[in-house]
């Protein structure tokens, strides 16, 4: 009497990829390096080193956001979602991810 267990093999693919949060640091920092390098006389209440902190926070938040996009890429190639749903969904989570990181990047300089 023997039982063999069917349980699902562990697939190789990792549940988020880089390639999708690395794409969205790049976009998020060129995005945001429009706003910051365009500004030829900051205001000096700004600080010296105004420009680090939306250089951080935008493509943290642009990271993030392909992060998101990738999982629901994942759940979709799994079956759980709608291919198109997830794709749709993706992109608006990413955009509103970049808006709030450009809107904390810029709070206190530009976006006064």
């Amino acid at each position: 009497m023997n039982q063999q267990q069917h349980l699902p093999a562990p697939s190789n693919q990792p549940m988020v990829s880089v390639t999708p949060v690395l794409v969205g640091t790049v976009i998020a920092f060129l995005a945001i390096s429009f706003f910051v390098f365009g500004v030829d006389a900051p205001h000096p209440e700004w600080g010296q080193f105004w420009q680090i902190r939306p250089l951080t926070l935008t493509p943290l938040a642009g990271a993030v956001g392909g992060a998101c996009y990738s999982f629901l890429l994942h759940l979709s190639s799994r079956g759980t979602l709608n291919k198109t749903l997830a794709l749709v969904l993706g992109v608006a989570i990413y955009l509103i991810g970049l808006f709030f990181g450009i809107v904390l990047g810029l709070d206190g300089t530009m976006w006064d």
